[in-house]
């Protein structure tokens, strides 16, 4: 028999806020984190140069020592600064059972930043000047390696690489994990940082990215009618994710449950989904099933939900399918409204606030959203928070590759 798997810690850091309450707090307001790019003489010539980009962060001052923070790239920082967020939150002594404590951190893109800045130095100043620590600080599973460096986690440790479906990812297979027995305990997330020259021209090349410059915090408007692009952002949100007995045995706090996790493929299109959302679909029954779960017993999903034409319709479409006359009572609300879309992190900050609305009973809204579009008629949570009985979250997570990831957690109150 499977074991149940609790929350028991949380971390982010995102364009809201460094830390989860004063994240939270800003997604109940409707406060928006996007706002034009920082570094404007880079990107001036960009037809997009907004983007929902991490404030006021300093590695040395988040606790990362000096010497380790110059050998690291920026999604490596943040995991560690979120994972450290999650693991004080938990209180979970990981040094007493060490070898029972894993880590599983997704990331799409991974060192980004390091390849950009290693690649000008080969090419502008020869082979001498790139760094012998290029490698690891560039490879994606290397977050998951320096947070259980930092953590002293010798148990189960991988990395999650599907797109912006890494961090659900992530979290539904360290539930896994946990619910075979490999594990006491594991600390599950996603981390990005894709916000560079490279990362942010690639997406303007594929007309990924709205191009609302000129209103920056209003150009991430999921499912509404005039959405022309998702917002890049950045950061990292982690999870604790612990054994139900274990937890409850040294009294830890217990945020929600964590039941269902389903994944699927769409085999269809490099970058688009099938209109129908049928992959999705699958995803969000194998989740249901997986967690013992009656459609009607769902209350809130946090969607996807990315701003753009092709992922709201098919999104919707999806949710209609695997609920049918339930999908009209489901709130359902995009928080990349307010942060933008954290690509591989995205799923795992999104886990964090499922597990926030199930402890507190409020649920954020979907911010910008005016003009209903047709078809697209669900209960978007529109503009205001909303209180409300949760007994079961979901969040959904869609990756270029047809990586489909939905993860369901039920309240335990």
């Amino acid at each position: 028999m499977n074991r149940r798997v609790v929350v028991t810690g949380l971390g982010t850091i995102n364009p809201l806020g460094n830390r989860v309450e004063e994240s939270w707090k800003a997604l109940l307001d409707g406060k928006n984190g996007i706002s034009r790019l920082e570094n404007m003489e880079v990107f001036k010539d960009f037809p997009t140069l907004i983007a929902g980009q991490v404030k006021d962060f300093d590695a040395e001052k988040s606790g990362i020592n000096p010497k380790e923070a110059r050998r690291m790239a920026r999604f490596i920082q943040f995991a560690i600064v979120a994972s450290k967020e999650a693991v004080a939150d938990s209180g979970l002594d990981i040094e007493a059972e060490a070898e029972q404590v894993g880590v599983v951190i997704g990331s799409g893109v991974g060192g980004i930043d390091i390849l950009e800045e290693q690649a000008r130095n080969l090419f502008e100043k020869g082979i001498r000047r790139v760094s012998p620590f290029t490698v690891p600080m560039m490879i994606t599973n290397m977050a998951a390696g320096m947070v259980a460096i930092e953590c002293k986690a010798k148990g189960p440790n991988a990395c999650t690489v599907t797109a912006c479906a890494s961090g659900t990812h992530s979290v539904g297979d360290a539930m896994k994990i946990i619910q075979e027995g490999h594990a006491v305990a594991m600390i599950a997330g996603g981390a990005e940082a894709a916000v560079t020259p490279l990362g942010l021209c690639g997406f303007c090349a594929a007309k990924s990215l709205s191009t609302r410059n000129d209103e920056p915090e209003r150009a991430s408007r999921p499912f509404d009618k005039d959405r022309d692009g998702f917002v890049m952002g950045e950061g990292a949100g982690v999870l604790v994710l612990e054994e139900y007995e274990h937890a409850k045995a040294r009294g830890a706090k217990i945020y929600c449950e964590v039941v269902g996790y389903g994944m699927s493929g769409d085999a269809y299109h490099m970058t688009a989904p099938p209109e129908s959302g049928e992959g999705a679909a699958r995803a969000i029954n194998m989740a249901l099933r997986d967690g013992n779960i009656k459609p009607e017993e769902v209350d809130y999903i946090n969607a996807h939900g990315t701003s753009t034409k092709l992922n709201d319709q098919a999104e919707t479409a999806a949710i209609k399918s695997a609920f049918g006359v339930h999908a009209s009572k489901l709130m359902v609300s995009s928080t990349k409204s307010m942060m933008g879309h954290l690509l591989g992190a995205a799923g795992a900050v999104e886990a964090v606030v499922i597990a926030k609305v199930l402890e507190t009973g409020m649920v954020p809204p979907t911010i910008n959203y005016d003009t209903p579009d047709e078809g697209l008629d669900l209960d978007y949570v529109p503009n205001k928070f909303r209180k409300a009985e949760v007994r079961v979250a979901m969040s959904n997570s869609f990756g270029f590759g047809g990586h489909n990831g939905v993860i369901a957690m039920r309240s335990v109150k």
